[in-house]
């Protein structure tokens, strides 16, 4: 990736990553830069005090820290932390850091399942010149595992100045709004036959 990285190899802050609450806060956190424990228990559907345990536990592994108080100050604010993060498998992961890995790694590809949905059940609400932007697309490559490599390398840097934490929302223009880009490049695993079924 583009933006600073830290590669997560810790099991106890993947295990505590991978929560819906917390993935939700974080990511609602990403979208407003800062928010308090009432602005995301909102969003999530949790109490205050809850999303208060789960932003503690959220910096605890660093991935919020406090951010400077707004207002009166009454109640804490928080922000990311400025360096990404990310998680892949590695050959020699120990099992517990593999599990944490593939517990952590499947929560985000279902939480940006759930994010598809949506956009789907409101797709039909959106202006025609968002629908017309909006693609869905499944594709069956043929390449060795260098040309996936520069592949991965080129849709990263296609996608860098649009990211949420690197563009100026200033400089953006008039009508930009979130939206998501889900990528996922992987070798084909064998599909083993099921075997035929049995006769009645």
């Amino acid at each position: 990736m583009t933006e600073k990285e830290r590669t997560l190899s810790d099991p106890r802050a993947m295990r505590a990553l991978a929560h819906p609450a917390r993935l939700a806060i974080l990511n609602k956190i990403q979208v407003d830069g800062t928010a308090t424990a009432t602005d995301v228990a909102e969003v999530v559907g949790i109490t205050p005090s809850a999303a208060s345990y789960h932003l503690r536990m959220l910096a605890k592994y660093g991935f919020v820290e406090d951010a400077p108080p707004r207002g009166d100050g009454r109640e804490r604010l928080w922000r990311r932390v400025t360096e990404g993060w990310s998680v892949g498998i590695e050959a020699d992961d120990q099992p517990e850091v593999r599990a944490a890995k593939n517990t952590l790694i499947t929560m985000i590809r279902d939480e940006a399942a759930a994010e598809v949905t949506r956009a789907l059940d409101s797709l039909d609400r959106e202006p025609e010149e968002w629908r017309d932007a909006t693609l869905f697309s499944r594709s069956v490559l043929f390449l060795d595992a260098a040309e996936m490599k520069g592949v991965a390398e080129q849709i990263d840097k296609l996608l860098a100045p649009y990211s949420i934490n690197r563009r100026d929302r200033s400089q953006a223009p008039a009508g930009a709004r979130v939206a998501e880009a889900h990528i996922t490049l992987f070798p084909r695993a064998e599909r083993r036959p099921h075997g035929l079924p049995s006769g009645s």
